[in-house]
């Protein structure tokens, strides 16, 4: 593969930081994007090869169009930026915090996306991977093998809206040979909420999945949901 220039969202940390670092260690240039600019300055060091820190707010449109016009071509786009919400129900969370989940975990991958498009475009193998959840599965969440309790509505519910906007996406772009997936990564060791942090896996194993679905050659599938360790997952 010809892949050269990659941009991971939120990655001056958790398995962001984490995917950042195995595509530096592939010998690829990887943007390290950090809403707060010395955190990624520090994490960038950190990670080591060509790691470049890249200030990116994907919940801001200023920044994200600034941070567009500093990447002339990208042929990796990993949308991992997301955020949690309490372990409550919908009837007990309110509009805000629907709104606040979505900002990040939808509203940003589609202004991301699109703004890096045109690099995108430039790349001879372009690959998209964003980062999703296996609680976003309406197939497992209607399942009995894997109950739930309705909690993380706000959550799961963006995570499912990143799946259908993965398959869009990856229609929308075949014609430009653009491989779009997603990638359920599993409860990993993170500050996304407290369960990850307490009893999460390591992340270093999820963001394997991910440099997997980077790396796609070109007769590789598009649309497609991924578990970490390479298989399928049902919508």
């Amino acid at each position: 593969m010809d892949h050269s220039i990659a941009l991971v969202t939120g990655a001056n940390k958790g398995i962001g930081k984490e995917m950042a670092r195995q595509i530096a260690e592939a010998g690829l240039t990887v943007y390290v994007g950090s809403r707060d600019a010395a955190r990624g300055q520090v994490a960038a060091e950190e990670i080591g090869g060509d790691a470049r820190p890249l200030v990116l707010d994907v919940t801001a449109a200023a920044s994200i169009a600034a941070a567009a016009r500093q990447i002339g071509t990208l042929d990796i786009l990993v949308n991992n930026a997301g955020v949690s919400d309490d372990p409550q129900t919908p009837d007990q969370e309110d509009v805000d915090t629907f709104r606040r989940v979505y900002e990040t975990n939808v509203f940003g991958v589609v202004a991301v996306t699109n703004a890096f498009l045109p690099a995108l475009r430039r790349s001879a193998h372009p690959r998209i991977v964003n980062v999703s959840s296996g609680t976003g599965s309406l197939t497992w969440a209607t399942g009995p093998e894997f109950p739930h309790s309705g909690a993380h509505a706000a959550y799961r519910s963006s995570k499912a809206a990143l799946n259908a906007l993965t398959v869009f996406y990856a229609h929308a772009l075949a014609g430009d040979g653009v491989k779009v997936n997603a990638l359920a990564p599993g409860l990993r060791r993170t500050e996304l909420n407290a369960t990850a942090a307490a009893s999460g896996g390591d992340p270093a194993e999820a963001a394997a999945g991910a440099v997997r679905l980077a790396l796609l050659p070109d007769d590789a599938p598009s649309g497609g949901f991924f578990s970490w360790d390479g298989t399928p997952v049902p919508w």
